[in-house]
């Protein structure tokens, strides 16, 4: 193990989206991580999300398999988990019963709607919270009804990363109370902290709730997408003004369009302006014209062709793990050095050696393997 979290102990207790993905970042920089799963399996190189991390298989409906859940999660600092509510108080494993036997313990719990509201105990996915939010209505053309933006931005945005932001920040608090704390991450929190800025505009009267009318919702000419010749597509967004006269150089638009770029007014009509030239070459045209400059223009690469870009390619940015393309570790640090990430286990093939370390002796685990508790 190398990283910046090398010697922080996780279990993760076995879900879907944002807790899988934290897990699989705190694997990433270092963290020993623990998958507690539900059952044995064959090993899945494309299974990514588990890369790095041991995995341990538990009957938690068998009291012995919530005790041997509950002396891991006694020697760890962190516990992940993304049941609905209640879950896993009914199996015995709750944050009360978990501080009963290490007071120092990080309790991080994942959901959609949180741990209480009258929507917490309902079922629910990333375009649901965005919904509920104000987010997606933002996303997508005027005409048209809002766009699904992947699950990027509840599920991973305001889900992962600020469950991640509330264990990093319970830990650091943990360093002067010795304790440890439950950290309640509801992605419709996390999704709606995220447009901070845009409520700013709104507030200030700067921002319309009528979708492609606005600076960034691809109202404005110079920060939306366009067609090129070869029915592939490139990102333009010169936001600031120098930026922006650089693109209209480059592109061959009309000059007077620098002085006016703000004007919205005129939005409408150089959207349609804008499309007509950007069809005229081709992708890969554009990319060199636009190469070194600071037009903000960029090629939009598809999930295949973007760890061939030169530039993901000299950072490093994708790797291959058994085979699989994935994304390489991230960020990256001047002294705590992450190692290149493991393929997945197979669910369950470090059962023994976990209970090993906990304590349990060859012919203890051969009996739970007997009754049932081992799966």
């Amino acid at each position: 193990m190398s990283g910046p979290l090398t010697g922080l102990k996780v279990v993760e207790m076995q879900g879907l989206g944002p807790a899988p993905l934290a897990g699989q970042f705190l694997a990433d920089l270092g963290a020993e991580v623990v998958l507690v799963t539900r059952k044995s399996g064959k090993a899945d190189p494309t299974d990514i999300n588990n890369r790095g991390k041991r995995s341990i298989a538990l009957n938690l409906k068998a009291p012995e398999g919530v005790g041997a859940a509950m002396k891991l999660i006694a020697g760890s600092d962190v516990l992940i988990e993304g049941f609905r509510p209640g879950v896993m108080e009914r199996m015995g494993l709750g944050p009360e019963d978990c501080a009963a036997l290490n007071p120092g313990l990080v309790f991080a719990r994942m959901t959609g709607w949180g741990q209480d509201g009258p929507l917490a105990m309902t079922a629910g996915h990333d375009i649901n919270y965005l919904g509920l939010t104000g987010f997606l209505h933002a996303i997508g053309e005027a005409d048209r009804p809002p766009a699904p933006p992947l699950n990027i931005a509840a599920d991973y945005g305001g889900g992962t990363m600020f469950l991640l932001f509330g264990i990093m920040a319970a830990l650091f608090e943990r360093q002067t109370s010795g304790k440890g704390q439950v950290v309640d991450a509801a992605m419709v929190d996390g999704a709606s902290a995220m447009m901070a800025l845009v409520h700013s505009w709104i507030a200030r009267g700067h921002w319309s709730e009528t979708r492609q009318a606005n600076l960034l919702d691809g109202g404005a000419p110079f920060y939306r997408t366009y067609v090129c010749a070869d029915g592939k597509f490139i990102a333009v967004g010169p936001l600031e003004p120098q930026f922006h006269a650089e693109l209209v150089r480059l592109a061959g638009l009309p000059e007077d369009h620098m002085a006016t770029q703000m004007d919205t007014a005129s939005w409408d009509e150089r959207r349609d302006a804008y499309a007509s030239v950007f069809k005229q070459k081709t992708r890969d045209e554009w990319t060199a014209v636009f190469d070194g400059s600071d037009a903000c223009a960029s090629p939009i690469m598809t999930w295949s062709e973007a760890p061939d870009h030169p530039h993901l390619a000299a950072r490093g940015t994708f790797t291959e793990v058994a085979g699989v393309t994935q994304a390489a570790p991230a960020p990256r640090f001047s002294r705590s050095s992450t190692a290149e990430p493991s393929a997945p286990h197979a669910p369950g093939t470090d059962t023994k050696a976990v209970l090993t370390e906990l304590g349990y002796d060859d012919e203890a685990i051969s009996r739970m393997r007997d009754d049932g508790v081992l799966t």
